[in-house]
């Protein structure tokens, strides 16, 4: 806990998206006690602000009020109400309004300091607020009556606390044996104020945290104000989460490019190892392959032909000319008809002994005496 000694001060430590609680001081409020007749609570707001409206000298519109219930029977109700002026609430919560700081609630300090020490029965509550003493009546843990003065001194109280005391009992307050409250920082005060309230007192400290009270004292302009504000907030930090999303991502890439630039590079030297080996190899493959026509049976002349002849359809075809490089052979021949032209190539084709070549042939060239003369192409595979 720090102890500042004003709002200013507090706002370098919050954030725009903090929950906190705003405790007015009493010399901000007005606080009345009202006796109303037993209907429905919903219909206390309305009742309330044309109570309030009797009071003060300017619209009820300029004003914020709440109330709590204070006791309840069957022919009535007693309400504490608290307002306060729009432009005084401005003023005191300017420091963090200039930030975009709006709290979630803003209640009244001696409220919550009630709530806290005194949840229940009558209560007198004596602190100081800045240079000024407070003394609140409290009824059950709410603000009934609150007055302010300066100083505090014992000849001030003789004469301020009995009257006081006596505003309460006018309004229907039972102030005859009240539990009587001060502040730590007040104890020199002790002895006066028993002497003046005959009662035994009791010293309360600083609540941490006070407990919670109904009373707020927010405006409606600052509520739709503070959810915008939540909600930009909201979606603000989804983009921070979605960015951070995209930016994960982005590394993840990264690093797998680098990882497949590492395992590149290292097949590219693997690679740059083993190419003499891989060199060798393939002069070795290509000076085989240079020298198969000559070592391969399948490319000797001899057999060659011998698997033409064998593939002659019938003695009607004769072969004219034979010429054969390494890799390529042509073959003349003529045949009687076109159509046994034709079965030369397809048996050709089909000879299992000569699936080492590749053969086409051209449209047969038709003689004066309807003999076709024709062309094989082969070329190795």
């Amino acid at each position: 806990m720090r102890k500042l000694e004003t709002l200013a001060e507090a706002v370098p430590l919050l954030a725009a998206t903090d929950e906190f609680v705003l405790g007015l001081p009493v010399s901000a409020v007005l606080a009345q006690r009202f006796r109303l007749p037993s209907v429905d609570p919903a219909e206390f707001a309305e009742m309330i602000r044309i109570q309030i409206e009797k009071l003060l000298p300017f619209s009820a519109d300029e004003v914020t009020t709440d109330f709590e219930l204070i006791e309840q029977s069957d022919t009535e109700s007693v309400v504490s109400t608290v307002a306060i002026r729009n432009e005084r609430l401005a003023e005191i919560a300017s420091p963090l309004l200039e930030r975009g700081y709006i709290p979630r609630q803003i209640t009244v300090y001696a409220a919550q300091r009630a709530t806290t020490h005194a949840p229940s029965g009558n209560a007198v509550l004596i602190y100081p607020e800045g240079e000024t003493l407070v003394y609140a009546v409290t009824e059950n843990g709410k603000l009934s009556l609150a007055r302010v003065f300066e100083g505090g001194n014992g000849d001030q109280l003789q004469i301020e606390l009995p009257q006081l005391r006596l505003s309460a009992e006018l309004q229907g307050i039972d102030a005859g044996s009240p539990n009587v409250l001060l502040d730590e920082t007040c104890y020199g005060m002790r002895d006066s104020v028993e002497g003046i309230l005959s009662s035994p007192t009791e010293i309360v400290g600083i609540e941490l945290p006070p407990a919670p009270v109904k009373l707020n004292l927010l405006p409606e302009s600052w509520r739709r104000r503070r959810l915008q504000l939540t909600r930009q907030a909201e979606w603000r930090k989804r983009l921070v989460w979605i960015g951070g999303g995209y930016a994960g991502l982005l590394l993840l890439l990264f690093a797998y490019l680098g990882i497949l630039r590492f395992e590149i590079g290292l097949f590219d030297r693997r690679i740059a190892h083993d190419a003499p080996g891989t060199e060798f190899v393939r002069a070795t493959d290509a000076r085989w392959k240079a020298l198969a026509p000559a070592i391969d049976a399948h490319y000797y002349p001899v057999e060659f032909l011998l698997h033409l002849f064998e593939s002659l359809p019938s003695a009607d075809v004769r072969i004219t000319g034979y010429n054969q490089s390494a890799r390529q052979i042509s073959v003349d021949g003529e045949a009687n008809t076109a159509a046994l032209a034709y079965q030369f190539i397809e048996k050709v084709k089909k000879n299992p002994d000569l699936r080492a070549f590749q053969f086409d042939m051209a449209a047969p060239r038709i003689l004066p005496n309807d003999h076709a003369q024709f062309r094989l192409e082969g070329r190795a595979k």
